[in-house]
């Protein structure tokens, strides 16, 4: 159960994950007073095509942020596309770094299986910076980590090679669903003309099909990869 003094820290590969893979639920947590913190470890996003220049990359990020209701991202400058190159201590420590910052006792991130290789690194380096409270008594004891789905990444992975995307947490969105779009258009030409996965459309269907699946209106799906359950 997500209470009130608990803090989450959104651990993503790239710009636009954040909100691609729980916009709609942080939104609805955020408005709620939880504390939610995106750890962006790419953020210039260098090798993408037809994007903007970092400055304008940075106010999309920050207008995404504040559109969510999310605190001031951290973000890193580690090279995009590229995660494999780069040590996997390097990625764990950064990601270390923004849970002892923001205090996380809840983390998401993105799923193992994903198609991108940078996301299935940024899922791996969390999986093991998640183990922090375990050697440091002056960081929070971890109470949940989930893995999320990323439109056009986690969707296209084959199934015979990954190990796929099997959710078992639902979180009812209702109306966030519509600032989960709204933060998305912040983001210069993330949103591509349906039927493709990261249309509005889409996004607006996945939302439906995922509350559907839970017998809810509009919701976002989640894999369980750690949880204590409390009882109050």
């Amino acid at each position: 159960m997500i209470k009130p003094n608990d803090s989450i820290l959104i651990v993503v590969s790239h710009p636009d994950d954040e909100v691609l893979g729980m916009g709609g639920t942080g939104a609805f947590l955020a408005n709620k007073g939880i504390k939610i913190t995106s750890c962006i470890l790419s953020a210039s996003a260098d090798a993408r095509r037809n994007k903007p220049s970092y400055e304008e990359l940075l106010k999309d990020i920050n207008n995404a942020q504040k559109i969510l209701g999310f605190k001031e991202p951290i973000l890193g400058d580690f090279p995009n596309i590229k995660f494999n190159t780069i040590s996997h201590i390097e990625l764990v420590g950064f990601i270390e770094e923004a849970i002892i910052k923001t205090g996380a006792n809840i983390i998401f991130t993105h799923h193992p299986g994903d198609l991108n290789d940078d996301h299935r690194q940024t899922s791996l380096a969390c999986q093991a910076a998640c183990r922090l409270f375990q050697r440091r008594k002056d960081v929070p004891h971890l109470k949940a980590l989930y893995f999320f789905e990323v439109a056009s990444s986690t969707d296209w992975a084959f199934p015979s090679y990954f190990d796929c995307f099997r959710p078992d947490t639902y979180f009812e969105i209702g109306d966030a669903l519509e600032i989960k779009i709204k933060a998305l258009k912040a983001y210069r030409g993330v949103l591509r003309e349906y039927p493709h996965s990261r249309s509005e459309e889409n996004v607006r269907a996945l939302a439906t099909v995922r509350g559907a699946q839970a017998g809810l209106k509009y919701a976002e799906a989640f894999e369980t990869a750690f949880n204590i359950l409390e009882i109050s």
